[in-house]
């Protein structure tokens, strides 16, 4: 079984497409956001707002950004990985997004060096592809 059946098994979804509409990404994030609840104990109100641009410096905001990412299979060696989100983009987002999305991640890549913790570098990261391109951000 490869990691994609895998996936779709995790979160509950058995579409097989190579990408997911705006609210079929947004509906597949609903697993992933809560285990990620569950495990940085963050409160809803520090992260409800985030796809709207609100980014709270809090510990465990910065945590379930990371655990989003882990779980999105980003996370290699316990950095964000650049390859492996390219990857994810291809196959996840709406075909409209992909390609202003890659763009973001390209001009922010080189953030996460600046920290030496998944997680600030998950939230800083983060910030900065919304800062980049805030219309198509999007965010579970």
């Amino acid at each position: 079984m490869n990691w994609k059946l895998i996936f779709w098994f995790t979160i509950g979804i058995s579409v097989n497409v190579n990408s997911l509409s705006r609210q079929q990404f947004k509906n597949s994030g609903k697993t992933l956001r809560k285990s990620c609840m569950g495990k940085t104990q963050v409160a809803e109100d520090l992260i409800k707002d985030i796809e709207q641009g609100t980014f709270i410096e809090d510990k465990n905001v910065m945590c379930y950004m990371g655990c989003i990412y882990k779980l999105s299979q980003i996370v290699k060696n316990n950095k964000l990985n650049y390859e492996a989100m390219i990857k994810q983009i291809d196959l996840m987002y709406p075909p409209e997004l992909k390609e202003t999305m890659k763009k973001s991640v390209e001009n922010c890549k080189d953030v996460p060096k600046k920290y030496e913790d998944v997680c600030a570098q998950s939230f800083w990261f983060t910030k900065c592809v919304y800062e980049d391109d805030p219309k198509n951000f999007i965010y579970v």
